[in-house]
């Protein structure tokens, strides 16, 4: 017997409260199909492929432990690569329910703290973590994000 995941994530822990309604609204959601059904949920960045409950996720899938998953939205899963998850899903014959298929109301804010981390890994990698020109690069693209954001 397959089981039903409901996954849930958030980026950072400022969003703790958007966790816990990701997680009510996957299991109102679960309770209302009748389904038996696990959550899991993770806290970090929806461009990062380690987080545990991810991990997880993705091991039950590749064993065929899972029969459907339940997302809130897209991006909860992660920001790029969700699709190659899909057609996983797809090619072993699980169910992908995502509740809601509008964006994000919180969008636009983790999409700029995702471009942020890009820059941050880039940057780090091009003049080295202490760099003062990598710190000058970054506190640029900060002033821009946020001014963009407000």
């Amino acid at each position: 017997m397959r089981k039903t995941i409901a996954y849930a994530r958030v980026s950072s822990h400022d969003q703790k409260d958007d966790l816990e309604r990701q997680k009510q609204v996957l299991e109102l959601y679960g309770a209302r199909q009748g389904w038996t059904f696990e959550v899991v949920a993770d806290l970090g960045s929806g461009m990062n492929d380690h987080k545990k409950g991810l991990k997880r996720l993705l091991h039950d899938i590749l064993a065929d432990r899972i029969g459907r998953l339940v997302i809130t939205h897209t991006d909860r899963l992660l920001r790029f690569g969700a699709a190659l998850v899909f057609a996983i899903c797809e090619a072993k014959h699980i169910e992908v329910v995502i509740l809601n298929q509008g964006e994000d109301t919180a969008f636009e804010e983790e999409s700029a703290q995702d471009v942020l981390e890009i820059i941050t890994v880039f940057s780090a990698r091009l003049y080295g973590s202490r760099a003062r020109k990598n710190q000058q690069l970054l506190d640029g693209v900060k002033h821009a994000v946020e001014e963009a954001s407000s």
